[in-house]
């Protein structure tokens, strides 16, 4: 039987410690060279939406699997995409909720590598989540300071929550700033997560406010321009961002002052960096602020092919710069184990997807 999970069924199973843990043995299995990914794409529609004006149907897809797990996901979303500008004149990444009831369609779907039959479709948008906010703190955990204890966080939405709750797990925190660009978002997060987390969160003005002092500073936010002057860094921070960048729609939260003022940088994937041309890797690169020998892995910095913090004065980078499919078959993987030892889920025939003949 195939396996049908909804959001609610995966959040009802899915801690952070877990995403955490998938998320580490994940890329130690890529730096092994017993897991593979294809490279996410973004495909736009040319012309605009008739319904939608200023935005563009595309269609969103990532696949991956991992011999541990025997378990192959492929991960779509099929998107309404394009940009807002919030008060002010920043501008955000947006998708329109253009399915039926104002919805949005993302869907994760598992294979058996053995049996080549499907496993579960799962929505998304959970899973999205907390996946985003692991990769970060994995990132972090081997290249932050081990007594960080001030996070900068800029963003107050879904991210801004996964990426508190990543860092929380993997250091002790007594404080954290944070900074979006609309005053009423930064203080409800501020009042909905202290408790959540038990550690003081305070709403600031300015971005050099999340910034001076830090440990820590994580971008987690849709933003399209730098959410900082990188000049603003100091010795021994650790920096995170999670924008993800494609050639049509140009992203970044980091400017050049804060790449160059990186003595280490890793990334989660030096070929889609290429790939998509992002704006902060790529563009540095091209710029001569990086070479692409600097550029290290997440795989190899798990696996210990890439140098870690070697003194506490460097200005670490870990930029999340893609979805990769290894992600989505570990936490998918996690998740359908999960949901059916609590019973959870729809089941339909497997036959209902299997044929007799092959193209």
């Amino acid at each position: 039987m195939v396996t049908i999970l909804s959001n609610a069924d995966v959040e009802s199973v899915l801690d952070m410690r877990s995403c955490l843990e998938a998320m580490e043995d994940a890329y130690r299995q890529l730096g092994s060279n017993r897991a593979i990914n294809r490279p996410r794409s973004h495909t736009y529609f040319p012309a605009e939406s008739k319904t939608w004006p200023g935005f563009n149907y595309r269609f969103k897809s990532q696949e991956g699997g991992i011999e541990k797990f025997a378990v192959w996901a492929l991960r779509i979303t099929s998107d309404m995409a394009g940009f807002a500008t919030l008060a002010g004149g920043v501008r955000r990444r947006k998708l329109i909720p253009a399915a039926a009831g104002d919805r949005y369609v993302g869907l994760i779907f598992l294979f058996d590598m053995e049996t080549t039959e499907p496993l579960a479709i799962i929505q998304d948008s959970f899973i999205q989540k907390m996946r985003v906010g692991a990769t970060s703190g994995i990132g972090l955990k081997y290249l932050a300071r081990e007594d960080s204890q001030i996070l900068g966080l800029f963003g107050s939405g879904w991210q801004a929550e996964a990426h508190l709750e990543a860092i929380c797990q993997l250091r002790k925190l007594t404080e954290v700033r944070v900074y979006s660009p609309t005053a009423e978002h930064r203080k409800r997060f501020a009042e909905v997560m202290t408790p959540k987390v038990d550690v003081e969160i305070r709403a600031v003005d300015r971005p050099a406010e999340a910034v001076r002092g830090a440990d820590i500073v994580m971008a987690a936010t849709a933003a399209v321009d730098p959410v900082f002057d990188g000049k603003l860094l100091e010795p021994g921070m650790h920096v995170g961002c999670i924008v993800a960048s494609d050639k049509t729609q140009k992203r970044r939260e980091l400017d050049d002052q804060a790449i160059e003022r990186c003595d280490l940088v890793v990334v989660t994937s030096r070929e889609q960096a290429h790939y998509d041309e992002q704006p902060d890797i790529y563009g540095a690169v091209q710029k001569g602020i990086l070479s692409w020998e600097r550029i290290y892995e997440l795989s190899e910095l798990v696996s210990g092919k890439a140098p870690r913090r070697s003194r506490s004065d460097q200005v670490t980078l870990f930029n999340n710069n893609v979805g990769m499919g290894i992600q989505f078959a570990a936490l998918g993987a996690k998740v359908l184990e999960l949901a059916e030892k609590a019973g959870l889920g729809k089941k339909i025939p497997t036959d209902w997807f299997l044929e007799e003949t092959s193209p």
